[in-house]
């Protein structure tokens, strides 16, 4: 018997005599079976985790705003007790490769796993899958459904499952609008019809984006949208953890009763039930080996362990396991690939944790005004300045404002400059020097701004001060 995963020929058959092969054939209607077991239990706990992250921290509150708000017109980004400016998009940039790192390193040891627990496309379509056997029955009942004249029952039905994909698809896009605009205040204008036009837009877009992803489109997105599914494949080697068929222990399939000697009969483990292939949301039958269809969500597993335990047979003819282990070899835990990954995660986490705890709080920006010089009415020559001051903390500050960088260098304006929490202060200040002590027509100064408070924080911006030719 072979050892290697069964292959199948899915090449479209040539023309003959004439006819023509539609290469793009219509969407098959893929009815789930419901069941139970270990994995569903997992994901299940692991989407309540997710939903209480994404429904319940909208709703949280840190000092006099939301937890979580990310105020673009005021282009200030609150994350619990930390405010983010547009000059901080550099940590955002951190996070995302973090992240996508994180994602190769998982991908390398555990094949899709994202895909098939936390992804928000598998996530919400198992809900809308949930809301589905609900209103119309378990598979068998909603096949008989479909092929049924419409009639008062179905109507129904369908208008039932309907109605709650909508309204989960706009209880996600209240909630993922609330992040932008304070939910509390975005509930109570919505429904009074007072919110403005752009709240409206994109919790309908949101809205619509749930619905038709979940409800309609649900794996085509997975097969043909997602571009993950591409190239997973080139992170996976021969000791990743995939979810696979045994064919040593299951082949040659079929059918038997409980109690036959089937290997007598020259059978393997599988009775060719196919509940794998009931229950997978992709439609894909696991027993034709790996698929870029599959999204590694495990239910195959527990549809097949369920059939074991039922034939009294031993679990895992359905499994997480390597393509080492399904040939009869050594699966390798630790590898080069695995171990770069895991080690470019860890120094890359630790650098984005070290530039979040040394973030400064305060932030200086100077800005030359466009007249070069003028002389005042003691003789000196005076530059113009506009200086923003930004409070990055929760908490207000009094700062200290000082400049160097020139002989009998005057600064003139306000010395100490009170910031509240989370604001900019914009100030004009006034540079001057007397003539004779300019060195050069072009000269470089530095801007100090140290908080009185706490006499380590300190901060420098640098400018240019202009005097006449010297000849």
């Amino acid at each position: 018997m072979s050892n290697q995963i069964p292959l199948h020929n899915v090449t479209p058959p040539t023309e003959k005599d004439g006819d023509t092969v539609d290469l793009y054939a219509s969407r098959e209607k893929i009815y789930t079976r419901a069941f139970t077991g270990f994995f569903r239990n997992l994901r299940m706990g692991g989407g309540v985790v997710l939903f209480l992250l994404y429904f319940g921290t909208v709703w949280l509150n840190w000092g006099a705003h939301q937890a979580v708000w990310w105020n673009l017109p005021a282009r200030k980004f609150y994350i619990f007790g930390a405010t983010f400016w547009p000059q901080d998009f550099i940590l955002l940039s951190g996070i995302l490769i973090v992240s996508a790192f994180g994602l190769f390193f998982i991908t390398v040891f555990a094949g899709r796993v994202w895909c098939g627990y936390t992804c928000p496309q598998s996530v919400w379509t198992w809900v809308f899958m949930w809301c589905e056997k609900v209103t119309e029955g378990d598979r068998h009942q909603r096949i008989k459904l479909d092929k049924a004249p419409m009639d008062a029952n179905k109507f129904a039905r369908k208008s039932a499952k309907h109605g709650l994909w909508l309204l989960i698809g706009l209880v996600t896009g209240l909630t993922f609008v609330g992040y932008f605009s304070p939910i509390r205040e975005l509930l109570a204008d919505f429904f009074t019809g007072e919110a403005d036009g752009w709240s409206y837009f994109w919790v309908g877009f949101f809205t619509l984006a749930t619905y038709a992803n979940a409800g309609w489109l649900r794996e085509q997105v997975c097969i043909h949208m997602c571009p993950y599914a591409r190239f997973q494949s080139v992170m996976f080697d021969k000791d990743t953890l995939i979810v696979s068929y045994d064919p040593r222990r299951g082949e040659p399939r079929g059918a038997r009763k409980k109690d036959t000697d089937y290997k007598a009969e020259g059978l393997g483990d599988c009775i060719d039930c196919t509940m794998c292939v009931q229950v997978c949301p992709t439609g894909i039958d696991i027993r034709d080996g790996l698929q870029i269809e599959c999204i590694g969500c495990a239910a195959c597993i527990d549809a097949c362990d369920s059939i074991m335990d039922k034939m009294d047979y031993p679990r895992g003819l359905i499994s997480y396991t390597t393509e080492h282990n399904l040939s009869g070899q050594v699966t390798h835990t630790l590898r080069p690939r695995l171990i770069g990954y895991g080690l470019v995660l860890l120094v890359m986490i630790g650098g984005l944790t070290a530039a979040f705890l040394t973030r400064s709080l305060v932030g200086l920006d100077v800005s030359k005004d466009r007249m070069l010089y003028r002389e005042n009415a003691d003789g000196r020559i005076e530059n113009v300045y506009s200086l923003k001051v930004m409070n990055k903390d929760q908490v207000d500050h009094t700062y200290l404002l000082d400049a160097t960088g020139l002989p009998d260098l005057k600064l003139q304006g306000r010395r100490e400059i009170r910031v509240p929490a989370g604001e900019i202060v914009s100030l004009p200040v006034q540079l001057s020097v007397a003539p004779e002590q300019l060195p050069s027509s072009t000269n470089e100064v530095s801007f100090s701004l140290r908080e009185i408070e706490h006499s380590d924080t300190e901060v420098h911006a640098k400018s240019r001060f202009i005097g006449p030719s010297i000849r």
